[in-house]
């Protein structure tokens, strides 16, 4: 039997925001104002009017010495020169866990021969539109979410959501973005196996007797960006970025409230002929409670390293360097195709 109940939680969908592309992540995902390829599906859609000819992406990482699975892939294609589109599915699962809640039968005896396996995945699809506005600079992207999440055959739920941004570029190379996810606080509705809860109910005596929240709600979250791009002696480049990321509600973050949490990235992107990329980037400043009650304030940098020719783009960041903070990854690969390398 399927149970519904109608408790709302304010924290869901913690793996939409891990990001995507190791050339990001490599300048701490302060990309909100220049993103412009097929991963701005994620980063912030309006980016894809940028977007030349069709883009396919890959990512691939491991966390927790490869127990967890973090897979991303994407495709974007320009409609004409005013719109785009883009389609995007985020998956991050622990496969082949241990069931081992019928370990010990009824007569108190251990049969390994009770132990079974099951996986647990969260799956995050996206579709995206932008289109350029008739203001010269000045274009929007929307995202409409689809969220699956599976907890063997214990738990189920499906989930929906809106994202919206915004790009304006200034004739002097000066980029401003605004991201804003989960506008509609995208919501979870999760569907609890009884019978299958039972069997962990009774697993352990007194613990997990009540049935947990089946409606969890993502509060919105508002990412404000703004870079420049310098060019020396035309074979060199050097992009600077900064984000601004908010969080409507108090936290550890450098700056919070009761109404709401600002956390800084800086990112920086050093480029030759448009072929290789040296990236570098500080983020996640955390005011830390120490076990004598003082704050100490952690951030966690990042490096990465780009190559890209005719169509075919590398990328690699290497993040928690000096284990400044805990993150939830640490050498992340990507790869990203551009069309025009078959034409």
């Amino acid at each position: 039997m399927m149970v519904f109940g109608q408790t709302a939680r304010k924290y869901s969908n913690e793996f939409m925001n891990i990001g995507v592309d190791a050339a990001a992540l490599g300048m701490s995902n302060a990309v909100t104002a220049q993103t412009g390829d097929v991963n701005s599906g994620y980063w912030n859609p309006a980016g894809l009017l940028k977007l030349e000819d069709n883009q396919l992406a890959f990512m691939h990482s491991s966390y927790f010495a490869n127990i967890a699975n973090y897979d991303y892939a994407a495709y974007a294609m320009p409609l004409d020169d005013r719109s785009a589109v883009a389609v995007s599915l985020i998956r991050f699962g622990v496969d082949d866990i241990l069931n081992t809640t019928q370990l010990i039968d009824a007569q108190g005896n251990i049969n390994y021969d009770r132990i079974s396996l099951f996986s647990t995945a969260d799956y995050g699809l996206t579709f995206s539109y932008a289109r350029a506005l008739p203001v010269r600079g000045l274009n929007y992207g929307i995202n409409a979410k689809v969220i699956r999440r599976i907890i063997g055959d214990f738990a189920s739920s499906w989930g929906f959501g809106f994202d919206a941004g915004i790009q304006f570029e200034t004739e002097n190379n000066w980029k401003i973005g605004v991201m804003a996810r989960d506008i509609t606080t995208t919501f979870n509705a999760w569907a609890i196996n009884e019978e299958a809860f039972a069997t962990i109910r009774d697993a352990v005596a007194g613990q997990n007797q009540e049935l947990p929240e089946t409606t969890e709600i993502t509060i919105p979250k508002l990412q404000i960006g703004v870079s420049k791009l310098f060019n020396f002696n035309y074979d060199y480049t050097l992009l600077a970025a900064a984000n601004l990321n908010v969080r409507f509600q108090e936290n550890n973050d450098i700056i919070s409230s009761s109404f709401a949490s600002i956390n800084p990235a800086l990112g920086f992107e050093f480029g030759y002929i448009d072929m290789v990329y040296l990236r570098a980037g500080v983020g996640n400043f955390q005011n830390e409670l120490q076990i004598d009650n003082t704050e100490r304030l952690s951030f966690q940098p990042s490096l990465g390293l780009g190559f890209k020719y005719n169509g075919i783009q590398i990328d690699y960041a290497f993040t928690d360097i000096g284990d400044q903070s805990v993150a939830l990854y640490s050498n992340v690969f990507s790869l990203k195709l551009d069309f025009s390398f078959f034409r």
